[in-house]
């Protein structure tokens, strides 16, 4: 828990540090719609070459990104093993007492899990080069136009921003009750998963405390320094494109005409 990465901004001068908030946000939505229309190797192929690019560009070590997929790990696994016994197609490649593997349900299996893999990583790479005041100010400007409808977009952003904060807060709070209670004895390794998962209420109590604790203070703090939502507010820091921020445009346009011909 205590290499868990996930929220976390990492601090750096790159190209993609350096892009607007609002361009980066529009573009991994945009992207992440992209994903779902891949569906054969060398689309697929386009896709992992442009995400490792996006990785060289952020100058952000390899690590931080494995750590990010650590906790979902379980998910991809999971899904890939349905998708391997359950789908059927193709030639037999595996016959055993209680199932068969078929082509295409290793081919659904690999697609479905490097699906998975590249939304973590993309969604990684968002939070790595975008502090959470920045996520959230692009967050209020792209949602502006909801005001109309009296949808409370200020509050929304903040709320999203102060979660995607308080996700690494979390774990090492995880982390600290979980070595307090192995220091008195606990026992979280041994037995079935059921007695496993019973083991761990006691880390999952005082975790649950800590977080309505933790809310509270924050909604003091926020009152004494006479929050009142964003009407009348001003911004310290204004959002404005650059031409560079215009690249992301080209670039998905160049993405969703390589993906479309490699379908066809």
């Amino acid at each position: 828990m205590s290499r868990i990465v996930i929220g976390q901004f990492m601090p750096g001068n790159s190209i993609l540090h350096r892009f607007d908030p609002r361009a980066k946000l529009l573009f991994v939505f945009l992207f992440f719609f992209l994903i779902f229309f891949v569906n054969n190797i060398s689309t697929y192929l386009v896709i992992y070459l442009f995400v490792f690019f996006c990785i060289g560009l952020s100058q952000i070590r390899i690590r931080l990104f494995l750590g990010s997929i650590k906790p979902v790990l379980f998910i991809i696994i999971f899904t890939s093993i349905l998708h391997l016994v359950m789908t059927k197609g193709g030639t037999i490649l595996l016959t055993t007492p209680f199932f068969t593997v078929y082509e295409e349900g290793v081919r659904q299996a690999a697609f479905i899990s490097s699906r998975f893999l590249i939304l973590v990583v993309m969604a990684s790479l968002l939070t790595f080069t975008t502090s959470s005041l920045d996520l959230t100010d692009a967050l209020e400007q792209l949602m502006g136009p909801l005001r109309k409808i009296r949808v409370p977009v200020h509050e929304l952003a903040l709320m999203m921003s102060i979660a995607l904060r308080f996700i690494p807060t979390l774990w090492e709070e995880t982390e600290k009750i979980k070595n307090a209670q192995l220091a008195r004895g606990a026992n979280l390794e041994s037995g079935n998963i059921f007695k496993r998962l019973t083991a761990y209420i006691p880390i999952f109590i005082p975790l649950f405390l800590s977080s309505f604790r933790r809310a509270e203070e924050l909604a003091m703090a926020m009152e004494a320094r006479a929050y009142r939502g964003g009407i009348g507010r001003t911004k310290f820091r204004l959002l404005e494109y650059k031409r560079k921020d215009y690249m992301l445009i080209v670039i998905f346009l160049l993405l969703v005409i390589g993906i479309g011909w490699l379908r066809s």
